[in-house]
């Protein structure tokens, strides 16, 4: 694949991956684009599409790793505690909340790739998900942190991670919207929405690579590389310019990025504007 699609892949990816504006979302958008373009190397079927998708994740779920090394090595001693411990239970509250996805996802994977690609699905979402972020963090107070959360409030956040699975709909985005709804800090949200992101990416890009673990190129093989290494950095300063933002402001630049972008989706599907360009809604 030429190096310009595998940086403007690994830039959607790591760029939108921790934001609330929905990662899968723009990667549908990124290949259709490229599909619609012609600018796909016509070798290359889905199969090898969903590798560079997995390469891609494995490159965010890194940087997520670096930038909460700290948390994480935290967590890991806290299992060799005898007395109780606050990562340890941090522990238990992020299981807790993974659990939902893992199984809804493991149900629902066969239905899964028919809405990928779904351009009218995906303006509906990253519009009506945009403005409920944007109500939650207008209307959520500001009093808790991570610390206050307790087994339901992960529970209830791991339900509403589920959405996720929804194109357009942004697990960052619905996770930080229901811990806003629960009176979290903005910046405590994000980041325990980030700590959410790493079990949940970890468990999709297994199940993922098993569907094309009989792939075998070269080619491909160093493509994916050359995609999880961008993808790794540009989610690194992502993440980093996000939390030093919502320490001092809103949500409200990424509700008015999603708003401009569904409403923009939503003309070009229904004004047949895309149609008229030869462009299909799905992949």
């Amino acid at each position: 694949m030429p190096l310009y699609l595998l940086a403007i892949l690994a830039l959607v990816q790591g760029i939108t991956e921790f934001l609330p504006i929905s990662s899968s979302g723009h990667l549908d958008l990124t290949w259709i684009g490229f599909h619609g373009l012609g600018a796909v190397p016509a070798e290359m079927d889905a199969r090898q599409e969903l590798v560079l998708d997995i390469a891609v994740h494995v490159g965010t779920l890194g940087a997520v790793c670096l930038y909460y090394w700290r948390d994480l090595a935290r967590m890991l001693l806290s299992l060799f505690h005898r007395r109780p411990d606050p990562y340890r239970r941090l522990i238990i509250l992020l299981i807790l909340a993974t659990l939902p996805i893992l199984v809804v996802g493991y149900l629902v994977k066969d239905l899964l790739p028919y809405l990928k690609g779904d351009l009218a699905l995906i303006g509906w979402t990253t519009l009506g998900f945009g403005l409920l972020l944007w109500i939650a963090d207008r209307s959520g107070m500001t009093l808790r942190s991570i610390e206050h959360l307790g087994f339901k409030d992960a529970l209830f956040l791991g339900a509403a991670q589920v959405l996720a699975l929804i194109p357009g709909t942004s697990r960052s985005g619905i996770t930080m919207t229901a811990a806003r709804a629960l009176g979290m800090e903005r910046s405590d949200a994000a980041r325990f929405s980030l700590l959410m992101s790493i079990p949940t990416i970890l468990a999709a890009g297994l199940f993922a690579g098993l569907e094309v673990r009989k792939i075998e190129s070269a080619t491909l093989g160093f493509d994916a590389v050359v995609a999880a290494g961008l993808a790794f950095v540009s989610a690194l300063l992502a993440i980093a310019v996000m939390m030093a933002w919502l320490k001092r402001s809103s949500f409200l630049p990424f509700v008015v990025y999603r708003i401009l972008l569904g409403g923009l989706l939503l003309f070009l599907v229904y004004s047949g504007t895309l149609a008229g360009w030869g462009w299909q809604s799905g992949l």
